[in-house]
């Protein structure tokens, strides 16, 4: 029946055009505009009968016919439609044979106008609607549909350039952290035997030569090792010819770090960053939603939330001490948990909450996961927007579980959007090939955390750029604090130096940033090349401070907002006294959760009553002797 209304309504051509146009040619290619670029970097209108013949023949399976993944059968299915050319009086005989003998002769330099990061949206885009379109039963790849998402395709670019730059500079300390060492290790720096054999063992060409070899595992790995061949990887100066074996190749890819951005508008939901990796071509795995990673001390915040909502203040003090939590695990076995600041130090000193999130401080968040208990923050932490299982252990509040950037980045808006979980929105509307709009989107708000408890967190993640040590003050040396700007955010570093991260607030933005190897073996030594404020803030402050040169993108300097209700609590600690030993000349001189920064030629700061650093409106160019 729809056939026949489609032939009394439209023409012959006029049917062919409409499918030829909506049509997947798969590599990302739909119609035959875009698939004759695709595969012969030329429009359509200058095919010659091959490649016309190649494209119209894939049509029967873009999978099995696909002349980049199956050249052998493209080229006999191109030979059936010649075949057919002729049946049918197009082609004669003898032109037939000619155009048999010839090559598929691809032609794949063309560069799409988008780049790595945009297919990264692309597929992200694909997932996002997959709901949607079963539901209403349209296929996006055939429909015709112009698909509007949220991303700012100028931040997005700005985003691009940071992480392509920083992240060039990041290899080169991997490579230079381990220099001719294996760097792949257990949880005790022992090199993981086999490793790359156990991953050679995945590839197609390992079963072939199985085969070949008659299951004589030496003699694969001999020649997988020892025969080289001319090849290009992918490298940050751009596509590298050289000349490596199976295991050097399979290295030098194991070897790449990749990383996850997302910025996200926490008062409305809109997406406006997406970096999923570092190239999709060579990459595909999304490390925004896909990738679950150890969250480390950006989970933190979750805890001293679950104290705000138990009823304590951001000025509630507890003594940085060494702490044993005896507990009862799932099984029933008696376990004792003894957690140890970064440093493995501890100061005895008495600190308000404040003033611990700001450092980081392990001793001090696994007191107050005990004391509000560490079901409550997982109840806290999935109420903010964290979807993913979380295991409730004592350990919890330190980010012993692994989330996405996704996820971190939806739970940190709740913060600055007074309570409210704001479901993020990266499709913002649809439209059909009728130029009428089918579909549009808008995200879902739920008050989930009081707004007096959600604005005194944002107030405590300020801290860790206002308190004495804060793990964020290496954003000052970014110029990001004109005209009183205010930003809060939190680093994080899993163990091993596995996942650097970092989580940033102002009061238009909300982002995160994750940096790490895909492969988990493979991570820094130390904390001065390999943790969260070395490798993720980075990213995330040149990030906004080329943000901030371009306000007509809507991300301008100035302070949080004001809260939405009276705060009656206690935050307006005083500040400490921090006592000098020794002069030092870097501001992020100790790990995350150290003893902290001391001050040359001081005998002490003396405690000022009120908002630690809410006066200051510029920030020194080099933040080395001070503190804000």
């Amino acid at each position: 029946m729809t056939a026949y209304k489609l032939e009394n309504r439209y023409s012959k051509d006029e049917i062919i055009t409409m499918y030829l146009n909506t049509v997947s040619f798969s590599n990302n290619a739909y119609g035959i505009k875009s698939a004759s670029i695709r595969y012969f970097n030329k429009q359509p209108s200058t095919l010659d009968v091959n490649e016309s013949a190649l494209l119209v023949g894939m049509l029967k399976g873009t999978t099995i016919y696909n002349p980049i993944r199956n050249p052998k059968n493209a080229m006999q299915r191109r030979n059936v439609v010649l075949a057919q050319m002729e049946k049918s009086g197009y082609l004669t005989q003898a032109q037939v044979a000619d155009f048999s003998k010839d090559s598929l002769r691809l032609d794949l330099n063309y560069k799409d106008n988008i780049d790595g990061n945009d297919s990264y949206i692309r597929s992200a885009v694909e997932r996002w609607l997959e709901k949607w379109s079963q539901d209403n039963e349209i296929d996006i790849y055939k429909a015709g549909l112009k698909i509007y998402t949220t991303i700012d395709s100028r931040m997005q670019k700005i985003a691009e350039k940071v992480v392509s730059d920083r992240m060039e500079e990041l290899q080169r300390r991997l490579k230079n952290t381990w220099g001719s060492e294996e760097p792949w290790r257990d949880k005790e720096g022992k090199v993981v035997p086999e490793f790359l054999e156990n991953h050679a063992r995945k590839l197609p060409i390992y079963s072939d030569l199985m085969r070949k070899y008659h299951n004589n595992e030496d003699s694969v790995f001999a020649e997988l090792r020892s025969k080289k061949k001319e090849m290009e990887v992918f490298t940050w100066q751009g596509m590298e010819k050289v000349n490596y074996s199976t295991m050097d190749s399979l290295k030098h890819y194991l070897m790449m770090l990749n990383t996850g951005m997302m910025a996200m508008n926490p008062y409305n939901g809109e997406i406006k960053v997406w970096v999923g990796g570092i190239n999709h071509e060579y990459y595909k795995f999304d490390h925004v939603n896909q990738a679950k990673r150890q969250a480390g001390s950006t989970f933190k915040p979750f805890a001293y939330m679950a104290a705000l909502e138990s009823g304590m203040s951001p000025c509630d003090k507890f003594t940085d001490k060494p702490v044993k939590i005896e507990f009862t695990n799932k099984k029933g076995e008696h376990e004792v948990w003894e957690p140890k600041n970064a440093d493995w130090s501890v100061s005895y000193r008495e600190m308000s909450l404040r003033w611990a999130m700001a450092r980081s401080l392990n001793t001090i968040t696994a007191q107050v996961t005990e004391a509000v208990g560490w079901d409550k923050v997982v109840d806290v932490a999935h109420l903010c927007g964290i979807d993913s299982k979380l295991e409730s252990v004592p350990s919890v509040g330190l980010g012993s579980n692994d989330v996405s950037v996704f996820e971190m980045v939806k739970a940190y808006a709740t913060f600055m959007n007074a309570g409210k979980k704001t479901e993020p929105v990266l499709v913002s509307k649809i439209v059909g090939m009728d130029g009428n709009t089918i579909a549009t989107f808008k995200s879902e708000q739920k008050q989930v955390i009081n707004p007096e408890n959600a604005w005194l967190m944002t107030y405590m993640l300020r801290g860790t750029v206002e308190e004495p040590s804060g793990t964020s003050q290496a954003l000052w040396e970014w110029d990001l604090f004109k005209d009183g700007n205010e930003i809060g955010g939190k680093t994080g570093t899993s163990s091993d130096y596995v996942d650097g991260w970092y989580m940033g607030v102002t009061k238009d933005l909300v982002a995160g940033v994750w940096v790490g190897c895909d492969e988990q073996s493979i991570h820094f030594k130390n904390s001065g090349t390999g943790e969260g404020s070395k490798t993720a803030l980075p990213i995330y402050a040149l990030f906004m401070e080329e943000l901030y040169k371009h306000p007509e993108l809507g991300v301008t300097f100035g302070k949080f907002p004001e809260s939405t209700v009276e705060v009656k609590k206690d935050y307006r600690c005083p500040s400490p006294r921090i006592r000098v030993e020794q002069p030092t000349d870097s501001v992020d001189n100790v790990e995350e959760g150290g003893e902290g920064m001391v001050l040359p030629e001081l005998e002490e700061v003396r405690p000022v009553q009120g908002e630690v650093g809410a006066q200051r409106s510029n920030a020194p160019e080099n933040r080395s002797n001070n503190l804000p």
